[in-house]
């Protein structure tokens, strides 16, 4: 027996001995692939930008995409963008910006931020050319700040106006005889709509008729602007599908010319003053930001905080907001001396209003303790602004979605669908009559639906003061701007639930300002880990949503959360924007 012991422990030491080995050998490898992937960036490199590829709130660095596209390059975050593009303008060795202008699948004020961007880098001197193969209304409204925007010659330019659609899902519940149970405060607070009506109300038609015409009035006068045009041309030929060719907008000055890929090279290496025969450096943003790795800067730290998607209950990880996650973040950048500032970058439609009401408390003794910034990014609503209203001040851009100050619950009634669709009933004995309140057996008594209203109209109650103390008003000012109704940040700063228009950048100057810094670091939170910890399984990302994405693409993803957001939204009182819309 001792002898087999000692075989033993000898063989498990050896595999232990082996394993350790394997591991340092195997992290030796990744660290050289990832030293060996950083590109050097030539000189005469032109910089190349896709507009096709989603630039979020944090870098991209799943896995599986890196292995798909065979890379270990990451997408660069939103704010890494804006900081490459101003890094770009210095330096010597990038003479130009090609923007890939095919699609865009950024949000309204992502992209606006991507095109202040491209605008100061104009101002350098050097140019930006613009190319698609066909081009989209929201590539354009990015790509017309271009000194050059090319269109192929058999390829397609769209010019005809936004739309807005919401999918509507009560034709499907009362097929499968399920009862939503609805409760809201505010009568724009649209959205529980997709769950109780077949179309909007009027109500929602108007406020998604103002936000949308705004966005579109945007568009139009960025490009009148850059191409020297009149909005009112440019409204009526959207209206009269005037525009159904690229050579049609080439000859109505919306672009510089049609351009074969061959041509477009040639034209750009003739800029460059290089050989017909040698190849264009174009560097990607993906490699630009493997090249610039330290973008964070130096001195005293500003702690930037992201708070990207829906706001939940509990302590989830990556792709949420979650209460005990960034309660506990806020408190640790709050008490660490080293941080002298906060920013914290909002794009959420909301969620649960406890939970959002957990992060405004903290977010409010961040602001007593330290200047305290935040910036909207595309949406920052209902429980994404009821998180923000504590700070010192808010910095959004006009083609930011906020507002949406109101609260909703559901409770669905699942016995119809159980009993007549399963054949599943129900019995059960109460000591009283509010024993089995909330369950989905039943349909609600008119004493539950009392309890439940008067819950809603409790933390609607709670949420305008909230406003109102953050934003100085009073809360019978903060009802006629509330009723859950949807803002631009164009008109949210001139009722007041915004403080300026800017940008990231624009709050992390100005939370360095109010701290008193000439220079400083960024520090990011949260952090998820980098390549090998992931490879490693140290670090938990949401694969299924990346999963999807690659699957079903961008769109239609959203789609499948906003099927998956239903469970999350019953059985809590919710402080959420309407169901996930699509814009055309």
């Amino acid at each position: 027996m001792r002898s087999f012991f000692k075989i033993f422990l000898a063989s498990f030491l050896a595999v232990f001995v082996f394993c350790l080995i394997a591991l340092f050998f195997f992290m030796g490898m990744v660290g050289s692939a990832v030293s060996s992937a950083i590109p050097v960036i030539a000189e005469k490199s032109v910089l190349k930008i896709d507009l096709g590829e989603a630039y979020v709130e944090l870098p991209s660095n799943d896995v599986q995409s890196m292995i798909k596209e065979k890379s270990l390059s990451e997408t660069p975050s939103l704010y890494d963008v804006i900081r490459l593009i101003k890094k770009a303008e210095t330096d010597s060795r990038i003479r130009a910006i090609y923007l890939v202008a095919n699609g865009n699948v950024n949000g309204f004020a992502s992209s606006d931020e991507i095109r202040t961007a491209l605008t100061d880098f104009k101002k350098s001197g050097k140019e930006i050319i613009a190319f698609g193969n066909t081009m989209s209304q929201k590539a354009y409204s990015v790509a017309n700040v271009a000194n050059k925007i090319y269109v192929s010659p058999s390829g397609d330019f769209e010019w005809v106006g936004y739309r807005v659609n919401y999918l509507f899902l009560k034709g499907a519940l009362d097929k499968l005889q399920i009862n939503p149970q609805i409760f809201y405060a505010g009568k724009f607070k649209s959205a529980t709509e997709p769950l109780r009506a077949e179309k909007m109300t009027e109500a929602n038609q108007l406020q998604t008729s103002v936000w949308l015409n705004d966005l579109y009035a945007d568009l139009l006068q960025k490009t009148a602007v850059a191409r020297k045009l009149d909005t009112a041309t440019l409204h009526q030929w959207a209206n009269e599908g005037a525009i159904i060719t690229p050579q049609v907008a080439w000859e109505r000055k919306l672009i510089d010319g049609l351009r074969y890929d061959d041509e477009l090279q040639s034209e750009i290496k003739q800029q460059l003053k290089i050989d017909t025969a040698d190849k264009i450096n174009f560097v990607t943003i993906n490699d630009y930001a493997q090249a610039n790795r330290n973008l964070e800067g130096s001195g005293d730290k500003i702690a930037l905080i992201y708070a990207a998607g829906s706001i939940v209950d509990g302590k989830e990880a990556e792709g949420v907001i979650s209460d005990g996650a960034y309660v506990e973040l806020l408190r640790q950048v709050r008490l660490d001396p080293g941080i002298k500032a906060i920013v914290v970058r909002v794009n959420s439609g909301g969620g649960s209003a406890l939970a959002s009401d957990h992060i405004w408390r903290e977010m409010k003794l961040a602001k007593a303790a330290k200047p305290l910034m935040v910036s909207f990014g595309d949406v920052a609503a209902s429980g994404g602004y009821y998180m923000s209203c504590a700070a010192d001040s808010i910095f959004a851009l006009p083609g930011t979605l906020t507002g949406s100050i109101g609260v909703f619950g559901i409770i669905p009634d699942m016995s119809a669908f159980l009993k007549n669709k399963l054949g599943v009933t129900f019995d059960g004995v109460s000591t009283g009559p509010l024993a089995n309140a909330g369950s989905i057996d039943h349909p609600m008594t008119e004493q539950e639906r009392k309890i439940v209203q008067g819950s809603i109209e409790r933390i609607y109650d709670q949420f305008k003061q909230r406003v109102a103390e953050g934003r100085k008003k009073d809360t019978a000012y903060i009802e006629t701007i509330a009723q859950g109704r949807v803002w631009t940040g164009l008109r949210a700063k001139e009722i007041g639930l915004i403080d300026a228009y800017g940008g990231l950048q624009d709050a992390v100057n100005a939370a360095a300002k109010k701290a008193g810094l000439k220079e400083f670091a960024i520090k990011e939170y949260p952090r998820y880990g980098n390549l090998l910890e992931r490879i490693l399984g140290f670090n938990k990302s949401n694969n299924s949503e990346v999963m999807v994405k690659q699957e079903l693409g961008i769109e239609y993803a959203k789609a499948y959360q906003q099927l998956k957001s239903i469970k999350q939204m019953t059985n809590s009182v919710q402080a959420r924007l309407p169901f996930e819309f699509f814009i055309q």
